[in-house]
């Protein structure tokens, strides 16, 4: 996880969104930006990012079930447009 972590509303991170990107991100900054003090979106280093997305082997069957045969999900999709 990233060294820092800083917080900046909708409108603080607007303003300083060259920042946030800039120098803070090449130092492993993690910006929280919030919306009315609600976690909305995250601004994360990109290597911090990648470590911890998985990968495509990782995910390979984890939707398994979710549409049953692939085929007639596709067919019915298919079929609902004129």
């Amino acid at each position: 996880m990233a060294d820092t972590v800083r917080k900046a509303g909708v409108k603080e991170a607007r303003t300083r969104f060259a920042e946030i990107l800039g120098a803070e991100n090449r130092e492993g900054v993690v910006t929280i930006v919030t919306k009315r003090g609600v976690p909305y979106a995250a601004v994360v280093p990109v290597p911090e990012a990648l470590s911890l997305a998985p990968t495509l082997a990782e995910l390979r069957g984890s939707a398994e079930g979710c549409y049953g045969d692939a085929a007639d999900f596709v067919g019915e999709l298919r079929d609902e447009w004129p």
